[in-house]
Formats: structure tokens, C-alpha cells, sequence
């Protein structure tokens, strides 16, 4: 019998004030995506930027159906979109947040095991990290360099990428 242990580390500042310009930006820049969100049904929005190593930044945010498995999380959006559209110009962050009327976020909001996976398999294309920002508005930002710190046993097998 083996033990592993693993950890995570993240860093999580109190406000936006204490992040490095860019970081505050791209938070920033997430909260504008908000106003696309198409959340009639949960109202909960969700809003992400994403910055690219030109310094250009997508946007998303989550988008519902009536039909519930039909719709998709910002993340997966933000990151199909780039996948489809960017995909020679490398993520270098993301931010993520979110807002409702409902009730009052006293946390960041974490991303769903799903978009982890997209996450994942990004790194994986651009051989790159991820830097994700989880910011909870007027509240704390989570800063995650990585993935791994997120989803420690994310799925992944080298051999279905491999050419036959």
C-alpha cells in the first residue's frame, strides 16, 4: 500500500486594490461580460475574460436554455470561442466572476468540473498553465496558477491524442 497526498495552493487577496494591474483589468473586464449572460431561468450570471499573449481579450458569459442541458457555463464559452477562433494566440489568464439578485456571493465561485476539464485539456494544447482569477465582487479574489490545483485528477490520456 502506497499514501499520496496532495495539495493545492492558491493565493486570495481581500480586495482588487491589491492585485497587479493586468489582474485588475481582466477582474474588471469579467464583470462587463456579466451584461451577455442569458440566465433567466437560474439568475445567476456568470462572466469571464480571457486574456490571450497579444494582449487581446474574449469575452463570455453563461448562456441557458429552457431546456436545461442545452445551455453552456462562461468558461466553456470563453474557451470554445478561443479554441475555434485564437487558438495560435495562448491563454494566458482568465478571470471568472458572478453575480445575482438572489442572494449576496461572499465568496469567489469556483468553476464546475466540466469547464475544468476544458480548462485541462487547454493547458495541455498550448503546453502552457493557466492563471485563473475567481473574483467575488467587493469581495475576495482566489488567484490559481494552474489546473492541477483545482482538479488534481483531471482526465487525461496521452494516447487518444496520439496520430495513427
Amino acid at each position: 500500500m502506497k499514501k499520496h497526498e496532495i495539495k493545492i495552493a492558491f493565493k486570495e487577496y481581500d480586495s482588487l486594490e491589491e492585485l497587479s494591474a493586468t489582474d485588475l483589468n481582466l477582474c474588471n473586464e469579467a464583470v462587463k461580460a456579466l451584461a451577455t449572460s442569458h440566465s433567466p431561468y437560474s439568475k445567476f450570471k456568470v462572466g469571464v475574460a480571457l486574456l490571450l499573449k497579444s494582449g487581446k481579450i474574449l469575452y463570455a458569459s453563461n448562456q441557458e436554455n429552457v431546456a436545461y442541458p442545452s445551455g453552456l457555463c462562461a468558461e466553456r464559452v470563453a474557451l470554445f470561442n478561443w479554441g475555434a477562433n485564437h487558438a495560435n494566440d495562448p491563454v494566458v489568464s482568465m478571470a471568472v466572476t458572478a453575480h445575482t439578485d438572489e442572494f449576496e456571493l461572499l465568496k469567489p465561485v469556483t468553476s464546475c468540473g466540466a469547464c475544468l476539464q476544458v480548462m485541462a485539456e487547454v493547458e495541455k494544447k498550448q503546453n502552457s498553465a493557466l492563471k485563473v482569477l475567481l473574483y467575488c465582487i467587493d469581495g475576495p479574489v482566489w488567484v490559481i496558477d494552474g489546473v492541477q490545483s483545482m482538479m488534481p485528477f483531471m482526465f487525461f490520456e496521452e494516447r487518444l491524442t496520439q496520430t495513427v
